[in-house]
């Protein structure tokens, strides 16, 4: 009973849920990976201990007290996203491209006149600008033969002991985007008009029939940041970032069962349109030390990130044709829902780091980071609404994550060599999903006395299960999605 619960919240529950705010939400606006400078991601983000790079600004922020001078930098980028989809031996693939901004910002150095014989302050900085934390543009294709149970198995589930009219006359209350929909769609009738609450769909359990559904997900999270670096004796550096997290998602999914075998019914058609937008703030403190000339030594703290006026607008509409004409010849019917809006706070994990890395002279440097999350940590509320369900499922259903980058570069006159990897866990509990991910990455810079110029090459693959509807007595296989992410980036910079 607790993995049914755990995994009809986690997944998408069932249908009727599928648009509410649940704990996929939470882990959706978690799981951060981050899509910055060409040169950051060149060693695929293993910069906690380096610095001197924009996009330190969203990880540890002490990074930013390295620049000695002044700078503008921005980071055109190029996202590939495929998804490869097995459902019940059927294999489907698709792709979304799109363009992005890794980062956009200025860094404004300020040296300052102490004496270097003494210890004390050497420099101060502070930079502005963008960081993307999370691109959302992919397409899911999947597909396949269902021999045992349909979607609208669900909905008799879900419907047993509901007086029908409850269900009939309610088209803006709790059936709106579900029952009532399928009821005037007469994909919901009363197995018995002399019996109510007693429910029957025109698909027979244990009928063969062709199940697909498409996802199109598009959209982003976004960081516009605020950031103080201090350098002290040349040793010690300190950062601080205000950080404004947006997030503005869209997600258009289209279901349909057909080549129903014994039903009157020739298909149903299930497609569901939501939008998400919301902002935030958080906080970031950093350390990096020079222990030597060789070896620095970082660390950050992420406060959670708190979302005070996330808005979800969705609307439902459900289509079915049959054979056989109704009394008034209609084969085929349309019913809409109404346009659903819901305003509530969402509260991300905290996180922290911890970074090494090893200056190899003037020709090259090896780093490491690792990252701790807490992902059961994040947290669903609203003025009206306790979401007491939901966060039990995300506290049971998600555990700590561990996150891995490392890197290289090796520097031969005005040029630059990179390479990186990285692995994170999953942030699944109790072995419900997959979800670990990991990457790969080059790249190569050009610096000169007042333009750089950075290429990167990116590659970020993961895996989990996606379920087409599930309940407590109706079981669907899962679809195993392998979601594959291809980052172009190029950063340009001018010294100033």
């Amino acid at each position: 009973m607790k993995r049914f619960l755990i995994i009809s919240a986690l997944i998408t529950a069932a249908a009727w849920q599928a648009l509410s705010q649940n704990s996929v939400d939470a882990l959706r606006y978690s799981r951060i990976d981050i899509g910055g400078s060409a040169r950051y991601m060149g060693l695929s983000g293993a910069f906690g201990a380096l610095g001197a790079d924009f996009t330190v600004a969203s990880t540890n922020p002490a990074g930013i007290g390295l620049y000695k001078t002044s700078e503008f930098t921005i980071t055109p980028a190029v996202h590939i996203g495929t998804v490869e989809s097995q459902y019940n031996g059927s294999l489907a693939q698709d792709q979304r491209s799109s363009f992005y901004l890794g980062t956009a910002g200025m860094v404004m150095a300020s040296k300052l006149n102490t004496d270097s014989k003494r210890p004390g302050m050497r420099a101060v900085s502070f930079a502005t600008g963008i960081v993307r934390l999370n691109d959302f543009n992919y397409r899911y294709d999947m597909s396949g033969v269902n021999p045992n149970n349909s979607l609208l198995d669900t909905y008799v589930e879900y419907a047993d002991g509901v007086p029908f009219l409850d269900i009939e006359e309610d088209p803006w209350g709790d059936y709106a985007f579900d029952l009532n929909l399928a009821w005037w769609a007469y994909l919901l009738d009363l197995r018995n008009p002399n019996i109510d609450g007693d429910y029957v769909s025109p698909i027979t359990p244990g009928t063969s029939k062709y199940q697909w559904k498409q996802i199109d997900t598009k959209g982003s999270m976004n960081e516009y940041v605020f950031t103080f670096g201090a350098n002290y004796n040349d040793r010690l550096y300190l950062g601080m970032t205000f950080g404004i997290p947006m997030i503005r998602y869209f997600e258009s999914s289209f279901y349909e069962e057909s080549g129903i075998q014994n039903s009157d019914l020739k298909y149903f058609q299930k497609i569901d349109d939501l939008e998400t937008r919301g902002s935030g703030f958080n906080m970031k403190l950093g350390v990096i030390y020079r222990a030597a000339d060789w070896l620095r030594l970082g660390a950050a703290f992420h406060t959670p990130s708190w979302f005070g006026n996330m808005t979800d607008y969705w609307q439902t509409t459900i289509i079915s044709e049959f054979y056989t004409p109704d009394i008034n010849g209609y084969y085929r019917y349309v019913e809409t829902s109404p346009s659903g809006t819901y305003d509530y706070h969402l509260r991300t994990p905290y996180r922290v780091q911890g970074s090494v890395g090893f200056i190899i002279g003037n020709v090259g440097l090896v780093s490491a980071d690792y990252e701790f999350a807490d992902y059961a940590a994040a947290n669903l509320d609203a003025s009206d609404y306790s979401f007491s369900e939901e966060n039990q499922a995300i506290s049971n259903s998600y555990t700590i994550g561990h996150n891995i980058r490392f890197g290289t570069e090796w520097r031969y006159n005005v040029f630059s060599f990179r390479a990186g990897g990285k692995y994170f866990t999953s942030p699944y509990d109790n072995d419900i999903n997959d979800g670990t991910g990991w990457g790969f990455s080059a790249g190569a810079g050009f610096r000169a006395d007042w333009f750089f110029m950075d290429l990167a090459f990116a590659y970020n693959q993961m895996k989990e299960d996606y379920y087409l509807y599930d309940s407590e007595t109706v079981k669907v296989n899962p679809v195993l999605n392998t979601t594959r992410k291809y980052s172009i980036l190029t950063t340009f910079g001018i010294k100033l």
